[in-house]
C-alpha cells in the first residue's frame, strides 16, 4: 500500500520568507497537492485554548435533549443543528444512502454578511442554552478565514500566478463552519455494513481547514492506488485538503481526494470525538473554469457556477 505525501507546512516560515524562499516552499506543496491533496499546517498562531473552549461549549450543546436541539434544527446547507441521520456524504456523482447515514451530529454556521445574498448568508443560530459558544466560535472562524487567505497566496505562488489570484476571486464566500460530534460506540450501537462517522466523499469547495482529534475512529485518506491510509496527526497542526472546485479550477493538476471518518470502534467504545471544520469556499456567483496548461492539469471541465455545484452536492448528501 502506498503512503500519501501529506507534508507539514510551517506557515510561520512562509511569513518570514523572501520571494525565492516562498517559491521553494510553495513547490513542496505543489507536489503534495498532486499526490494526496492534503497537507498539515503548523505555526498558524491560532490559540489552542480557544478550540478547547469551543469543544467544551459544543459538548454542552450536543448533550441537550433532542427535543431542545430541535428548535435549532436545519438541513444540509442550512445553519443550526443537523441531527444524526440527516446527512449521508457520498462521492461526487453518487447520492448518499439513508440506510448508512453518517454517524454524527453537526452544529453548522458560517460567515454573516448583511449585504450578501441571503440564500448563502443566512443569520447564524446561537443556542440560548449555551451562551458560551458564540464568542470563541466567532473569533476562531475569523482566524481561520485569515489563514485561508494566506494559504491561497501560497497555492497561487505554487502555480506561478500572482499571489492574490485566488484571494480576489473568493472574497465573498460564506465559509461554512461545521462542529461535528462523533458519538461513541456505546451511544450509536454497532454500525451497519458500509456505515461511517462520515462516509467516503470529497469536499465541495476550495480548501477545507480541519482541527481534529485523533482516535480509533479517525480520518483516513484514499491513496493513489485506491487503498485507505490513516491521515497523520501532529498536535497543534491543522489538516488542510483540496476540495472539488479548486481541483476543477486547476484542471485536476491538484487532487480532491476521497476521505472518510471511520465508524466508532470497539477498541474504545466510549471514544467521542469533536471536529472543527471550516469549508473555505469561493464566491457563489463565481464561474469556475479550468486554468489552461501548463498551469492547469489539462482536464477540460465545462465551466460551472459555484453555487449550482454546491446545491447539487447538498441535495445528494441530504437525508429526509
Amino acid at each position: 500500500m502506498s503512503t500519501p505525501d501529506i507534508p507539514l507546512f510551517d506557515i510561520s516560515a512562509w511569513r518570514a520568507a523572501d520571494l525565492d524562499e516562498r517559491v521553494a516552499l510553495a513547490a513542496r506543496l505543489d507536489r503534495a497537492m498532486q499526490d494526496s491533496g492534503f497537507f498539515l499546517v503548523s505555526g498558524h498562531g491560532i490559540d489552542e485554548s480557544r478550540t478547547e473552549r469551543i469543544r467544551a461549549a459544543s459538548r454542552a450543546f450536543f448533550a441537550l435533549p433532542d427535543t431542545v436541539k430541535d428548535a435549532y434544527g436545519t438541513g444540509v446547507g442550512g445553519r443550526g443543528w443537523i441531527a444524526r441521520g440527516r446527512e449521508a456524504n457520498a462521492y461526487y456523482g453518487e447520492v448518499g444512502d439513508a440506510a448508512t447515514a453518517d454517524l454524527k451530529e453537526t452544529f453548522t454556521l458560517g460567515r454573516e454578511d448583511a449585504d450578501g445574498d441571503p440564500a448563502w448568508f443566512m443569520a447564524n443560530v446561537w443556542p440560548a442554552e449555551v451562551p458560551s459558544l458564540r464568542d470563541p466560535v466567532t473569533a476562531y472562524a475569523e482566524q481561520v478565514q485569515d489563514l485561508y487567505r494566506e494559504l491561497l497566496e501560497v497555492l497561487a505562488t505554487a502555480l506561478g500566478l500572482e499571489p492574490g489570484y485566488f484571494v480576489e476571486r473568493t472574497r465573498n464566500a460564506p465559509h461554512t463552519f461545521n462542529i461535528n460530534r462523533y458519538p461513541a460506540l456505546s451511544v450509536t450501537g454497532a454500525p451497519v455494513e458500509g456505515q461511517f462517522r462520515v462516509g467516503p466523499h470529497t469536499d465541495w469547495g476550495i480548501l477545507t481547514i480541519l482541527d481534529r482529534q485523533p482516535g480509533y475512529g479517525g480520518l483516513q485518506v484514499q491513496t493513489l492506488d485506491g487503498e485507505w491510509a490513516d491521515a497523520p496527526y501532529v498536535p497543534g497542526a491543522l489538516t488542510v485538503n483540496i476540495a472539488d472546485l479548486l481541483a476543477r479550477w486547476t484542471g485536476d493538476r491538484w487532487r480532491s481526494t476521497r476521505h472518510r471518518v471511520l465508524p466508532p470502534s470497539g477498541a474504545d467504545p466510549d471514544e467521542e470525538l469533536i471536529s472543527l471544520i471550516v469549508f473555505c469556499e469561493s464566491d457563489m456567483d463565481r464561474v469556475v473554469t479550468p486554468l489552461a496548461p501548463p498551469i492547469g492539469g489539462g482536464t477540460d471541465y465545462p465551466p460551472v457556477l459555484a453555487g449550482d455545484y454546491y446545491r447539487e452536492r447538498e441535495a445528494a448528501a441530504s437525508v429526509g
